[in-house]
Formats: structure tokens, C-alpha cells, sequence
């Protein structure tokens, strides 16, 4: 009896065996490629798949998903024979799992290995200032030559980035001062800028200010000219009025001969004609003076009286200069 349950034993043990190799599940966006005695045969899609034990293997599971390499970075020579590092990162996806394992042995490897080719020969043609700036167009003929060099690869390239661009430690450096400069002239430039806005709104209130301060001023003006009249009016039309005679007239006049001395640079006095006519009317009113009639008497202090000019209603008197 011992050697039947053995037997059955590894019966039982083969039919396990047998079962899990034919039953074969697939993930979803994943494919199995099936070979049979070395020989590909099919392409298992995700779900529950079954295989002849023994007979068919699987020779590889891809992941049908997009994946994302990063590559290190790699020195390439600008066209004005800078070296500069670059990083790159390729988006990709297998679209065919049979051409990706047996077109191919490590798409990879190829995939890197291209991308660096395809990198150099286009930085080649650029100088340094196009390569910093321009990634854009190197990112899209970039992608262009290895879409259509891993198409029979089974592969797709999506996208295609430049992660950095490291120029040489001196280039940095110099860079670092051209845009300092650069912002300096800038902020220079700026300061200027609202200087002269400043200057020019400083400029335009003050023109304002004149204007208006000058405007103020004619308007007073205009004001006490006009009150200057009202009260020359005012006395005219109250000594006409009040009927002087003339005495009072004559004391009015002496009274305003002091006024016309006042000011040390007056050297020259303008004197009135009718000042005579009042000094005799005082003289008679008073009776203390001699006769002003004849104009040629000499005064109390010694002073000559000022010649009369006829013809000119003026007497003029030359007074001396004090130094």
C-alpha cells in the first residue's frame, strides 16, 4: 500500500504543479510574452490566461504603463566650445511588448544611449546663450529623433525634458555679473525715472502756486485800488463838502513837505507851484513872516527859497547828498 500512496502522492503534487502553470494572471497594463520550446508563440494580455504546462513559458512581463528615466548628467561641447553638463529625464511607453523584447535587448540602454547622440549633435550647433535659452526647442527635436528611432522598438516617447543645464564655474560667474550689472542699470535707471517724475510734479505745484498766489495778488490789488478810490472819493467829496478856505488849504500843504523829504536818496525835491500861494495865505493868516509875494526873501535858517521856473508849475530845489 506504501508505494500506491506515494505515487499518488506525486500524482496529486504534478496536477498542482500542472495547474498553477496553466492558470496565468496578468495585471491590467501589463503583458507577458509566451514562448514554446524557445519560440515566441503569443502575447498574454491582463486578465486570467492559461498556457500548456511545461511546454509554454513566459519569457518577460512589461509594463505597458508610461515610465519615467532620469539619465545622469553628460558633458556636451556647445558650438563656441563650451562644455556644459545636462540632465535629462524621458517620458516613455511600450506600445508593442514582442518588438520591446526581441528588437531590442535593453531599450534602456539603447534609449539613453541615443538620447546622449541626439543630444550632442544638437547642442553642437548651438552656442552657450541659445542652449541656456532655448530649451524648448531642444526638448522638441529632441523627442522628435527618438519617437521615430524607438518606433520599431515598440516604444513611444512622449516627452522629453532638460532637467538642468550646468555651464562652467567661470561662465556662472561671469553671467552672475552681467545680470547684476544688468539689474543695477535697471534700479539706476528707475531712480532716474522717479527723479524726474518728481522734479516735474514738484515743477508743475509750484507753477500752481505762482499761478494761484499771483492770481491772490491782483485780486487784493484790484481790491485796495479799488478802496484807494472809494476813499480818495470819500475825502474829495467830504472837503467839498465841509467848504475849506484857504488857510486850512495852506496848513494841508505844509503839512505834506515833510513826506516829500522823506528817503535818504531823494536828492532832488519837486515842489509844488501853489506852495507860495499857501505860505502867503498862511504869512497873512499868522502875521509872523514877511512878504512871500516877490518868491526871494531869505528863511529863518539860512536856506535859499527855491527858484520858480515858469511855464512848469514846479518849483525844483536840488538838496545835498549826505555820503
Amino acid at each position: 500500500m506504501e508505494p500506491v500512496i506515494i505515487v499518488l502522492v506525486i500524482l496529486v503534487v504534478l496536477v498542482f504543479i500542472a495547474l498553477i502553470k496553466t492558470i496565468q494572471v496578468i495585471p491590467q497594463a501589463s503583458a507577458a510574452i509566451v514562448e514554446r520550446f524557445g519560440r515566441y508563440t503569443r502575447t498574454l494580455n491582463a486578465g486570467l490566461n492559461i498556457v500548456v504546462p511545461f511546454i509554454d513559458t513566459i519569457r518577460n512581463r512589461i509594463d505597458l504603463r508610461e515610465q519615467v528615466v532620469p539619465f545622469p548628467p553628460q558633458p556636451v561641447i556647445t558650438q563656441d566650445n563650451l562644455v556644459v553638463n545636462i540632465d535629462t529625464v524621458i517620458y516613455y511607453q511600450v506600445t508593442d511588448a514582442r518588438a520591446a523584447t526581441y528588437e531590442v535587448a535593453s531599450y534602456i540602454q539603447a534609449i539613453e544611449q541615443l538620447t546622449v547622440t541626439t543630444l550632442r549633435n544638437i547642442i553642437g550647433g548651438m552656442d552657450l546663450e541659445r542652449t541656456l535659452t532655448s530649451r524648448e526647442e531642444i526638448n522638441a527635436a529632441l523627442r522628435g529623433v527618438l519617437d521615430e528611432a524607438t518606433g520599431k522598438w515598440g516604444i513611444r516617447v512622449n516627452r522629453v525634458e532638460l532637467k538642468a543645464i550646468e555651464p562652467p564655474t567661470s561662465i556662472q560667474d561671469s553671467m552672475e555679473k552681467q545680470m547684476r550689472a544688468d539689474r543695477d542699470k535697471r534700479a539706476a535707471i528707475l531712480t532716474a525715472e522717479g527723479t524726474r517724475q518728481a522734479a516735474i510734479l514738484t515743477a508743475e505745484g509750484e507753477k500752481q502756486s505762482q499761478i494761484l498766489r499771483a492770481e491772490g495778488e491782483a485780486k487784493a490789488a484790484a481790491l485796495r485800488a479799488e478802496g484807494e478810490a472809494q476813499a480818495v472819493r470819500t475825502v474829495f467829496e467830504a472837503i467839498h463838502a465841509g467848504d475849506p478856505d484857504q488857510k486850512l488849504l495852506s496848513y494841508q500843504y505844509l503839512q505834506m513837505l515833510p513826506k516829500i523829504a522823506e528817503g535818504d536818496a531823494n536828492k532832488l525835491w519837486i515842489v509844488p507851484s501853489e506852495i507860495g500861494d499857501a505860505l502867503k495865505g498862511l504869512s497873512g493868516a499868522m502875521g509872523n513872516f514877511g512878504n512871500f509875494g516877490g518868491g526871494g526873501s531869505s528863511t529863518a535858517g539860512g536856506g535859499s527859497v527855491p527858484q520858480q521856473h515858469k511855464g512848469t508849475g514846479t518849483d525844483r530845489r536840488e538838496r545835498p547828498s549826505i555820503d
